[in-house]
């Protein structure tokens, strides 16, 4: 491995070196400087994190053996309104740029500027729907004049920070457009479809960047002046539109993303691993993790719909920027291997040797005579034997091996070598809980039709009507009734939630299923006689991101019907009565969780629990120390929580993951799906779909001075359960056998190994946390213990007194398992 990481180090140097660098590629990878270089990167969204998160993710990338991180470009978050922009706070792209740079890594700009990413609305602002004559992703001019306009804007900032290539920045690839090759085929004007896309590779080269463009999954229809690229689970089978052309992966999905009523997804690292190596085995040169760290979607910024406010991704780094170990050592070890045999990978000759139909050997071979080689065993039920120049080597299923000399095998993707960790909430003060004031949401200006933006006799579409300032829009109306009467209230709505009113009382509520999005809200009403007022509140939650006309799937009550029917069958319509119109809640036009003074907060008056439409306030101290936080909102239903001002995104506890085939499944073998009732290695089924919401360190107060958590309760909820933790590595579990070097430990932040809990040799069943079976070894457990015990890191190597278990027959692999 010394060979590895001495690459690797080589390959840091020129990086931090690297001026005013020259970009070009051919048929076998990206040029710098006229030298071909393979590119691994791995994807962490700006957005998604903080600016003072950015540097220790992008080193724990570039540690963990990237040279490149890649990022989108999020348009409605830097224009939330037409000619509005914001480049500050986690949205100064700029200072993420430059992060990399001072990182002495390179950067690929995937502008889109439709992004889909899980994003809001696919990154696509609202009030484009307010243009005359707009058409989302088609050929006509309203809807190209604004992409050119903020893709200008965004290539404008990057030139004059220099921050291209040729500029002596890290920047060596931009994307335009994404995933439109996808949905091409289907949309209603084919032919506008390809005049589009054509037009977005003509814009984007005009704007004269110095770099290549790509455009990803556009596997037909390819504009001549454009890379197109893959993304997916697996890409070694992929081939670019032109023979002139290097293979790129765009997006290698580490795992998936949740929604809030889907369980937890893992992608295996042994899968990870296999799909990287079988690229690289079939002449790929530029590979990216999507995601390498997926950060959370504060705000309103998650798409989906009903996309968490996690977006964890099981990325190699996790949510809150911890290590995600084994993925993260795994993949690493792998990088460093990659590295050491770059010179053959993009200048060696190629050449296969057919085993059998899942199995081959791919050898590369410079012009001095030596080669670095892989085998692959693509069988998911079976190890095999491969004689390949003389030599056997066992290569296990779904596998590969990479042999950096073609003669011994320096890393295989179904061994793991590096440690497992298990990431812990721990405790911190406020054991007692939190001290809470409230105050209810002011209501009734919104319970008549007597206040409002504006009135219409027709039930309209959210999105367009609200322009995406708000989750929420009401609907109001009245009639006039000649007697006291009970009825049925129907209202036909496309959602996502509805809060029904009559006559200022709260009369239902209801959200629809994770799918259609449509349903058919249905309550008893009593009309009083006289004047009755209907108020009906509509929430979104996360606007659709990804499909064909995605931005015409309407929100809302648009076009109902809404109608009374009454015992005896009487109907009364009132889909077509003017209807008032407000967007938003009192309290988030009067920022209540901001905590101005001015606020009415019951300081003494009893808490109430299970009350809709209700803000609450507490105050606590930061837990001491670096480690990330989180907080506790079990208990409480739906809403949006804030810290110091600051929005940390949706909450829904009260919505449980579903079970599903998957979460009784595991196996790296065979091809990872997250569809069809195929899926596996999932966790959390029958759980809270999210239980713990990001606190960023840079959110809080200094260490003595309060801050203040406000939640909106939306609901229905209680908050005396609410909490805030730490986010740690509890356990770190290790095995090595013979000839395998030394068991590594490492815990984080500090921390140091209180205990080891288990040295056993032999097999072991079970996993981290929760072993079972195998030889108690005293032996090994003293000299552990020795090494380890108070201290953040250690190595101890396998050896034969290791094998003295007390009469319990078992040798050959050791597996330890310590506390941090």
């Amino acid at each position: 491995m010394a060979r590895a990481w001495l690459a690797l180090l080589l390959l840091a140097s020129f990086l931090a070196t690297a001026r005013c660098a020259t970009v070009s590629y051919d048929d076998r990878a990206l040029l710098v400087d006229g030298e071909r270089r393979i590119i691994l990167s791995g994807s962490i969204h700006y957005p998604r994190s903080t600016p003072e998160m950015w540097p220790d993710l992008i080193q724990k990338a570039k540690e963990g053996g990237l040279n490149t991180i890649e990022t989108y470009v999020f348009w409605n978050g830097h224009e939330p309104r037409p000619r509005e922009y914001n480049f500050e706070g986690n949205y100064d792209i700029i200072r993420f740029f430059k992060e990399i740079q001072n990182a002495g890594l390179y950067a690929i700009l995937r502008i889109g500027p439709y992004i889909c990413g899980e994003w809001n609305y696919g990154g696509l602002p609202a009030w484009l729907r307010d243009i005359p004559d707009m058409q989302f992703r088609l050929h006509n001019e309203p809807f190209e004049h604004e992409m050119e306009i903020f893709t200008t804007l965004i290539v404008n900032k990057m030139k004059e920070a220099n921050l291209f290539a040729e500029q002596g920045g890290p920047i060596i690839l931009t994307q335009i457009e994404n995933e439109y090759g996808n949905v091409q085929s289907q949309l209603p004007d084919k032919e506008s479809a390809s005049k589009y896309i054509h037009w977005c590779a003509d814009m984007a080269n005009k704007q004269n960047v110095g770099v290549p463009w790509i455009m990803c999954q556009q596997s037909d229809d390819v504009p001549p002046n454009v890379i197109n690229t893959c993304n997916g689970f697996y890409c070694h089978e992929f081939r670019p539109n032109s023979t002139n052309m290097p293979k790129i992966w765009t997006e290698n999905w580490t795992g998936w993303f949740k929604a809030w009523d889907k369980p937890d997804y893992h992608r295996p690292a042994e899968d990870v691993a296999y799909a990287v190596a079988m690229f690289f085995q079939n002449r790929g040169s530029v590979q990216n993790y999507y995601m390498y760290h997926g950060g959370t979607n504060f705000g309103r910024t998650s798409g989906g719909p009903y996309i968490t406010t996690s977006y964890d991704y099981d990325a190699p780094l996790d949510e809150y920027g911890n290590i995600n170990q084994p993925k993260y050592g795994h993949l690493k070890e792998l990088h460093g291997v990659l590295y050491s045999m770059e010179k053959h990978l993009v200048y060696g000759q190629p050449s296969e040797t057919i085993i059998d139909d899942k199995v081959k050997a791919t050898k590369y071979t410079l012009d001095d005579g030596t080669a670095a080689c892989f085998i692959s065993n693509s069988h998911t039920d079976k190890d095999v034997d491969v004689t390949f120049e003389g030599s056997v080597y066992n290569v296990p299923a779904w596998s590969v091996s990479v042999l950096p000399d073609c003669k011994t095998v320096a890393y295989n993707t179904a061994k793991i070598k590096t440690q497992t960790s298990v990431i812990v909430k721990k405790e911190v003060a406020e054991k007692k809980g939190l001290k809470w004031c409230w105050m209810p949401e002011f209501l009734k200006p919104s319970l008549t039709d007597e206040h409002g933006s504006f009135k219409s006799n027709d039930l309209l579409e959210q999105i367009v009507t609200a322009a995406d300032e708000s989750d929420y829009l009401w609907y109001k109306t009245s009639l006039l009734h000649g007697a006291q009467e009970k009825f049925t209230l129907h209202v036909n709505t496309t959602g996502h939630e509805l809060y029904a009113f009559v006559n200022g009382q709260l009369v239902g509520y209801q959200h629809s299923v994770n799918g259609p999005y449509i349903f058919q809200f249905q309550a008893p009403v009593t009309l009083k006689r006289g004047k009755n007022y209907i108020s009906l509140l509509s929430a979104a939650v996360g606007l659709k991101n990804y499909g064909p006309s995605f931005e015409l799937m309407p929100v809302g009550i648009v076009g109902g019907p809404v109608k009374l029917v009454g015992a005896d069958g009487t109907t009364i319509d009132i889909s077509h009565n003017t209807w008032t119109y407000k967007t938003g809640l009192f309290g988030e036009r009067r920022q209540v969780h901001l905590d101005m003074p001015g606020l009415n907060w019951g300081i003494n008056r009893t808490v109430p629990i299970n009350r809709p439409f209700t803000w609450y306030k507490a105050t606590f101290q930061a837990p001491p120390g670096t480690e990330p936080v989180v907080v506790d909102l079990a208990g409480l239903n739906k809403g949006v929580a804030y810290v110091n001002g600051n929005n940390l995104g949706r909450y829904w506890p009260s919505y449980v993951a579903g079970d599903m085939d998957g979460c009784h499944r595991c196996d790296y073998r065979g091809e990872y799906k997250t569809w069809g009732n195929e899926e596996k290695c999932l966790t959390g089924c029958g759980e809270i779909g999210q239980r713990w919401y990001h606190v960023p360190r840079s959110f809080l107060r200094p260490a003595g001075e309060p801050s203040t958590v406000v939640l909106f309760e939306e609901a229905g909820g209680d908050p005396s359960g609410v909490g805030f933790r730490t986010v740690a590595v509890g356990k770190v579990c290790a095995s090595a056998g013979r000839g395998d070097g030394a068991v590594e430990l490492r815990c984080e932040h500090g921390r140091t190994i209180s205990s080891v809990d288990v040295a056993s040799v032999g097999a072991v069943k079970g996993r981290c946390g929760a072993y079972e079976g195998g030889c108690a070894s005293k032996a090994a457990r003293d000299a552990l213990a020795a090494a380890c015990v108070g201290k953040e890191s250690c190595a101890v190597r396998y050896t034969d007194a290791f094998d003295d278990t007390d009469g319990c027959e078992a040798a050959g692999v050791l597996t330890v398992q310590a506390t941090c």
